[in-house]
């Protein structure tokens, strides 16, 4: 099965508002959860829409909200912004078992503008991941383990950078949700659990003891999007 995500209808002017509303509220803005449309649609390309201390303002905000969450990354459109536009950064304390297994490293903070990333070479790693826009689940998914990004910086300078383990993991997960797509979209669906449920039964460093209780695999999954 293949679906065409649309693109956002929303107008600069809608976008402005927006991000206007949100910078005036005097409150962190809460993470919008999935249904939302702007989580289904493409986010609009920047190319200007908002003043450079606008927009650094509002990457205040993005890096803010992330914390608090917390999470290890947020695109604007978790805010209700359809903008190309992400934060992401990992600084958490994880288990050394863990970490070497997922090749999880520190990732300093990043805005990215306008992403995208092409997959390196074939290899693929399966691992749980969640999102702050789908509070309380989380399933395993088949990524690219190692990716080229290209974006633009916020102060408009064209940056090419390779991510790999855990780092291309965040970089795809956000990239994503600035053309529409959820995780769930490739997700291995059998393998969606709770956090509850996942603490109790199936925590551990890597998904073989869930792979073999839920019964699912660990290849890519999901509708073809496009």
């Amino acid at each position: 099965m293949t679906s065409t995500v649309p693109h956002t209808t929303a107008s600069t002017e809608q976008i402005v508002e927006s991000v206007e509303r949100i910078l005036a509220a005097g409150s962190l803005p809460p993470i919008v959860q999935a249904g939302h449309p702007a989580l289904r649609q493409r986010a609009a390309a920047f190319d200007g829409q908002l003043p450079a201390g606008q927009l650094d303002r509002l990457i205040g905000v993005m890096r803010e909200v992330m914390h608090e969450a917390p999470g290890v990354g947020l695109a604007a459109p978790q805010l209700g912004i359809p903008l190309q536009l992400a934060v992401l950064e990992d600084h958490y304390d994880v288990a050394p078992e863990a970490a070497a297994l997922r090749n999880r490293e520190p990732l300093d903070f990043l805005a990215i503008i306008n992403p995208r990333y092409t997959p390196v070479g074939s290899g693929l790693a399966s691992f749980y991941e969640g999102c702050l826009s789908l509070n309380g689940l989380q399933a395993v998914v088949a990524r690219a383990d190692k990716v080229l990004l290209e974006y633009q910086t916020p102060k408009g300078a064209a940056e090419r950078r390779e991510f790999s383990g855990w780092q291309a993991r965040i970089v795809q997960h956000e990239t994503d949700h600035l053309n529409g797509i959820l995780y769930i979209d490739r997700a291995q669906l059998r393998s969606l659990s709770s956090n509850a449920e996942y603490a109790a039964h199936w925590a551990e460093a890597g998904i073989g003891k869930a792979r073999a209780g839920l019964g699912f695999d660990d290849g890519p999954a999901g509708i073809s999007l496009r």
